[in-house]
């Protein structure tokens, strides 16, 4: 079961926290939601906040920095598995070239995580934000005062893999295409933002993921509805050892945790992985991206000259 386990990151230093209930400012309670449950630590029980976030934005980051600030709560628990560490550090934003998403193809990366994080990456760089960048504020608010940063999503490449052995080979190809014709024609950086302030219980991911889903039903059940029980059990089995946690998630899980919180979740079916069978030949693999290919050039020469 060692893909069961949380990460957790060492504060940079060691203090001792207070465990009195803090109870948060009104500016930012539309953005938290209060979960509890009995703990193994001092006082008997745990108060989790629950940080919604968009994702891909400024006030989100904001937001983060300012509750993990406040709270200083003893765990931190972040949206993130092992394999996505490196979003805590910062770096450059930059969408990956065509090139590099068929090297990145050629060394065995999942082709639907290809797509996904080009995607999430294209909206990033409209925004002028860096994919997960809240994740980072709240690893680094956390540092400051010695707190705890468990990284508590289920594996990226289970996910991922469980995504994609679920769609038929033509719902695959179908499912690219989409994916890159919503990135090729974006709305502007004002239409996102505004977007990103009207929607109240989503994230911006989990939007695009519920429009996509109406036609490929199976992407909702893995890469929400699964996650969200995922998440909900780990943050269970963090927050009975804890006295006070914060997690940041994206908007789009909030409903789905707290539907599970405290509920019996079976992690053994949500870790396994489909047979060999069941994942499709690396022909179809090479005209289902050479689709994808054409596609995105097709549609980009396309959007430059209606610009022009």
């Amino acid at each position: 079961m060692e893909a069961c386990r949380t990460k957790t990151l060492p504060p940079v230093n060691e203090t001792a926290e207070e465990t009195a209930k803090l109870e948060l400012p009104e500016e930012f309670a539309e953005s938290v939601m209060v979960l509890t449950c009995e703990s193994n630590d001092e006082g008997g029980s745990c108060d989790v906040y629950l940080i919604g976030t968009a994702h891909v934005s400024q006030e989100s980051c904001r937001q983060v920095e300012a509750i993990v600030s406040f709270m200083k709560p003893q765990v931190v628990f972040v949206e993130l598995c092992p394999r996505r560490l490196s979003v805590l550090t910062p770096q450059a934003l930059k969408v990956p070239t065509m090139s590099e998403m068929i090297d990145m193809w050629k060394e065995n990366h999942n082709t639907f995580g290809i797509a996904y994080e080009w995607f999430l990456a294209k909206i990033a760089s409209k925004l002028d934000v860096l994919p997960g960048a809240e994740f980072r504020v709240a690893y680094e608010e956390a540092n400051k005062y010695g707190g705890k940063v468990i990284l508590g999503d289920r594996p990226v490449q289970i996910t991922l893999t469980r995504t994609w052995a679920k769609m038929p080979l033509w719902h695959k190809v179908k499912f690219l295409c989409s994916l890159v014709s919503q990135a090729v024609f974006l709305l502007s950086p004002e239409k996102l933002e505004k977007m990103l302030k009207d929607m109240n219980d989503v994230d911006t991911l989990t939007l695009v993921i519920q429009e996509i889903s109406k036609e490929f039903p199976s992407l909702m059940e893995t890469l929400v509805h699964e996650r969200d029980k995922y998440m909900a059990s780990m943050l269970l089995r963090v927050a009975s050892e804890h006295s006070s946690v914060v997690a940041v998630v994206g908007r789009g899980h909030l409903q789905g945790i707290k539907k599970n919180w405290n509920q019996p979740i079976n992690m053994n079916d949500l870790l396994e992985l489909p047979t060999k069978e069941s994942i499709f030949s690396v022909k179809k693999i090479l005209k289902s991206l050479a689709i994808v290919v054409a596609g995105a050039a097709i549609a980009s020469r396309i959007y430059l000259a209606t610009r022009s």
